[in-house]
């Protein structure tokens, strides 16, 4: 999304139930510049932005993770592909009389 900032003070607005005015009046800001936020005209800074929120009575909560692009050497597409395998090798349904004699898959010492 191109407008991040702006869709963030306009969902937060319209939930809050305030005025653009008001809100203005709220976070310190003129309401000119909120419509500019809002309309991807100007860009807040996160201080400006989070003010803006926080005067909705919402915050905004970053967090930084590394992405996981390997597990045990395992890249993340083919580590899809094992876990698909081993659900295919599980049955949906046993009637009565299979229920006896199924046989599950075996899973490997890791």
């Amino acid at each position: 999304m191109e407008n991040y900032a702006g869709h963030l003070i306009s969902t937060a607005q319209a939930r809050s139930g305030l005025s653009l005015r008001e809100l203005g009046k709220r976070a310190g800001t003129s309401h000119a510049t909120l419509h500019a936020y809002i309309k991807g005209l100007k860009s807040p800074s996160m201080r400006t932005l989070s003010r803006i929120l926080n005067a909705c009575d919402f915050a905004l909560d970053f967090s930084l993770r590394r992405r996981i692009r390997q597990n045990h050497g395992l890249a993340r597409g083919d580590e899809l592909v094992e876990v698909l395998k081993l659900a295919a090798q599980f049955p949906t349904q046993f009637s009565d009389k299979r229920k006896k004699s199924r046989k599950l898959p075996i899973f490997p010492q890791g």
